[in-house]
């Protein structure tokens, strides 16, 4: 076993020495520290000085881990996973805060951004399409905090993710051009089903997408991606959504796809929609369907229009919600609601239909409207 003060020795030489750390110079490093081991032994640090230096330190193995889509670091002693079975503490730990702060730091000068006092969070994109959010102290008061979201390992077909009624239902939506939002709350797997429905659309259509963070990968052979920019240390030279929508829509798509709706943008995507492209599409954090008209309302209001403008645009140019929740680890499309005119003049989610644990189907008043704008299934 070698020790920590050794590690830290070599670390120390080689980075006076500025060199990377491959078995050989780590082997030389070693003998400069009078120290004589096997390959085992020279592999084995030249491996968690490779994690510690340009990798993830520490977490390294549970990035790699297949399952794995989430590693959560709140502070120095706790390290948790999400592995599509709910989040588990993990046996991960730290040797101090400072250990936190140096990693965050370093991925977050990889990526090309800044963080420590002066700004104590950061939100960026690692190579490999890794989505990093890091807070540092005071801000982060039980230390420092670091999300790594892993992008998907591989692109799921429609049939990889739900089956019976459900895969027919969705696959008319898409055929059928329908624009749609697929929503839910954190975690539900909204991204991964929004790529395995793009993936079912025509190979002669052009699809546009706009992200933060290049996160959607649909199996389509004509795919272009944009994606925001944020602005320097100056304040100069950022990229939102809203203007990449724009920036889209004169780009001859056949679909405008927005990887999450959640800011100003979502007036330039139902305008967009307003204007005949058709099979736009998108995700929206949402607790239920039935909130989705509720939280573009709110959104598009923030964004300067008035409540009628909003949902004057949102009837014309959204028509179906698709609804994901969580249970027990599973995430399963829970609902498909239709998008119209309530009573009162306002949009409103009108049940069509709705999927039990079991698979079960039931059918909602929207059922014989949704059938009748898709031509059947």
């Amino acid at each position: 076993m070698i020790s920590p003060e050794l590690v830290e020795a070599v670390r120390v030489r080689l980075a006076r020495a500025g060199v990377e750390p491959s078995a050989a110079q780590v082997a030389v490093a070693l003998r400069a520290e009078r120290s004589v081991y096997g390959d085992a032994e020279i592999l084995a640090v030249a491996r968690a000085l490779c994690a510690d230096l340009i990798g993830a330190g520490p977490l390294e193995p549970l990035l790699a881990e297949p399952e794995v889509t989430d590693v959560l670091v709140n502070g120095p002693r706790e390290v948790w996973v999400d592995d599509g079975h709910g989040l588990r503490r993990t046996t991960v730990t730290f040797p101090d805060d400072g250990a936190v702060r140096r990693l965050a730091q370093r991925l977050a000068a990889a990526a090309g951004r800044r963080l420590d006092d002066a700004s104590p969070y950061v939100d960026a994109r690692l190579a490999g399409g890794v989505r990093l959010h890091a807070v540092l102290p005071p801000v982060a008061s039980g230390g420092t905090c670091v999300s790594l979201r892993l992008p998907p390992r591989r692109t799921f077909s429609l049939p990889d993710l739900v089956d019976g009624p459900a895969l027919e239902v969705l696959s008319a939506v898409v055929s059928a051009r329908l624009a749609f939002l697929v929503t839910g709350g954190t975690g539900t797997g909204k991204t991964t089903l929004l790529s395995a429905l793009l993936s079912l659309a025509d190979p002669g259509e052009r699809i546009l997408l706009v992200e933060d963070s290049a996160e959607l990968r649909p199996a389509h052979p004509h795919v272009v991606r944009l994606e925001s920019r944020p602005a320097n240390l100056e304040g100069a030279g950022g990229v939102g959504l809203r203007d990449l929508v724009r920036q889209a829509l004169r780009m001859r798509p056949d679909r405008v796809v927005v990887g999450e709706v959640r800011g100003s943008e979502v007036v330039d995507l139902l305008a967009a929609l307003n204007t005949g492209h058709e099979g736009g599409c998108g995700t929206l954090h949402a607790n239920a369907a039935g909130d989705v008209p509720a939280r573009l309302e709110a959104l598009g209001c923030a964004a300067g229009l008035s409540r009628e403008a909003v949902h004057s645009q949102l009837a014309a140019a959204l028509d179906v919600v698709i609804h994901l929740s969580r249970a027990g680890g599973r995430r399963r499309v829970s609902e498909v609601c239709l998008l119209g005119r309530g009573s009162g003049g306002f949009v409103e989610a009108v049940p069509a239909l709705a999927f039990g644990v079991d698979g079960g189907m039931r059918v909602g008043s929207g059922y014989a409207a949704l059938r009748e704008r898709v031509g059947g299934w």
